[in-house]
């Protein structure tokens, strides 16, 4: 049994859970003291290159929010119905975890497209996406900062089609989009941080993704927010040596001119 079985359902937690995810993990990465010998950015470098306020990322991140709990819940009020004449039962956990790798795949699949295409267009990348990476120099909280349309296309409808076409149920649903938020994130954490898990089972983490917003690699790394397959297969995968300076901090530096 789950610690939530009889209290909220299934879908109800589907849908907020991940909200409530996003801001205490975000959270806690904010509430660090400034921790300077483990940035990959200075703090001067943040100031000067990011050219949108805390306030207004936060407010951008809060609508993107409010767009994907209707979504979800609209979504779950479908497949729910469509199984009313059956009560829903939870597959084995193998089974399960390979939903999950298939839901990774497809959301990977789906953003890695998506992604690229809205840097290929000068018109999408200028009216839509640029938005995302005002934030030069990326933080937890500025994971989901992006122009409402990219995120309800990127973040909302990818959700929503891996959660489809894996056949997962709403409570292992739960857990995955719960998952996938600490992962995005803790990629744009802004930090190199010791025993970090991610960094070490994942080649797309915090410096892989830190390269995508530098200025030479806004080409390349397009991969979210799992595994680096596309960049790899495509053409689009951008090397980099983590760089160490003498004062502390880190520099995820691209290996290609």
């Amino acid at each position: 049994m789950v610690f939530w079985d009889g209290y909220v359902s299934d879908e109800a937690m589907g849908t907020f859970a991940p909200i409530v995810v996003y801001w205490l993990y975000a959270g806690m990465y904010q509430m660090l003291p400034p921790l300077d010998r483990y940035r990959m950015h200075t703090r001067k470098e943040e100031k000067e290159k990011n050219s949108v306020a805390l306030s207004s990322v936060i407010k951008g991140v809060l609508l993107q929010q409010l767009f994907q709990a209707v979504v979800a819940q609209l979504l779950f009020l479908v497949t729910s119905k469509a199984n009313l004449t059956k009560k829903p039962v939870q597959p084995s956990y193998l089974v399960q975890f390979f939903q999950i790798l298939v839901a990774m795949f497809i959301m990977d699949t789906w953003q890695y497209f998506i992604h690229r295409f809205m840097h290929q267009s000068k018109f999408l990348y200028r009216h839509i996406h640029s938005q995302h990476h005002k934030l030069v120099v990326p933080y937890a909280i500025g994971a989901l900062y992006n122009h409402p349309l990219e995120g309800l296309l990127l973040d909302t409808v990818g959700g929503a089609i891996s959660f489809l076409f894996s056949g997962m149920t709403a409570r292992t649903a739960v857990f995955f989009f719960c998952f996938a938020v600490v992962k995005t994130v803790d990629d744009h954490c802004g930090l190199w941080l010791p025993g970090n898990l991610f960094h070490i089972f994942f080649q797309n983490n915090t410096a892989y993704h830190d390269i995508h917003h530098q200025l030479k690699g806004l080409k390349f790394n397009y991969s979210q927010p799992f595994f680096p397959i596309w960049d790899r297969l495509l053409g689009t995968y951008m090397p980099y040596t983590l760089v160490k300076h003498p004062e502390g901090g880190f520099e995820a530096r691209p290996l290609k001119e």
